[in-house]
């Protein structure tokens, strides 16, 4: 009898666009982890519009430092731990953009704690431990922690967009962290499961027995479905407040 192989499943769901031909792309588009990305971006943008008056070129050196920190480096850094994602990009590419990005994002960080405030310079130190110590597992992974990841995916940009903008912080920016904290740990515990089933999940058995006895297969789509969905949506749902507070501070419409 022949032995049926286990169905080969893509990494993570936004790993293979339709828009993208080449694989190189594909991996690098693989590597932003846009949909991540985007919601982390997302938080830049909260705290930096929280309240007048913005600085627009603060608030865009702001979401170019957090891209080259998190989209870029931190991302190209997780992708040497073992090929999460099952790309070909060669490890001295991975290597650049992950130290290059963090340290471009540490410059931007400099400049403008020169231009603005000193104190800055606490965000760029810990931007740096965050960025490096999460997806290398330094310090013996103490800090690959769902609390690290919460403050320093979610809480930490919101407070820095904040402080870059205004040079302070107040309760408002702390429970705005707050939600940024709580969406990122939402965000961990959906992903948890979903990359757990894509990645390490070879087949899945099992049935669900309703009141009225029928049965319903339980397939590895079943199980995603409802966690990538609410992925999505909980990522578009951090897009729109962004958004709204971006219209609202620049009286757009």
């Amino acid at each position: 009898m022949s032995k049926v192989s286990p169905t080969v499943v893509e990494p993570a769901f936004y790993t293979q666009p339709s828009f993208l031909i080449r694989p190189r792309l594909r991996d690098w588009w693989a590597i932003l982890h846009p949909p991540y990305t985007l919601c982390h971006l997302s938080f830049v943008v909260i705290g930096a519009c929280l309240i007048a008056p913005v600085n627009s070129f603060r608030l865009w050196m702001t979401l170019l430092a957090f891209f080259l920190a998190v989209g870029l480096g931190s991302h190209a850094l997780d992708e040497l731990q073992g090929r999460p994602l099952r790309t070909s990009i060669p490890q001295w590419q991975l290597r650049v953009a992950g130290y290059g990005g963090v340290g471009a994002a540490v410059s931007i960080g400099i400049v403008g704690a020169i231009e603005t405030n000193a104190y800055l310079g606490i965000f760029i130190v810990l931007g740096i431990v965050f960025a490096l110590s999460y997806n290398l597992e330094l310090f013996h992974s103490r800090l690959h922690t769902g609390l690290s990841f919460a403050l320093s995916w979610g809480a930490f940009p919101v407070l820095t967009a904040y402080f870059a903008q205004h040079a302070t912080l107040n309760i408002a920016a702390f429970i705005a962290a707050a939600f940024g904290g709580l969406i990122a740990t939402a965000q961990r515990q959906l992903s948890t499961p979903a990359r757990n089933l894509r990645r390490r999940v070879t087949r899945v058995e099992g049935v669900e027995v309703l009141h009225d006895g029928t049965r319903v297969a339980i397939t590895r789509e079943s199980l995603l479905a409802p966690l990538e969905s609410a992925l999505k949506l909980l990522c578009w749902a951090t897009v729109a407040l962004a958004g709204a507070l971006a219209l609202t501070r620049y009286n757009v419409f």
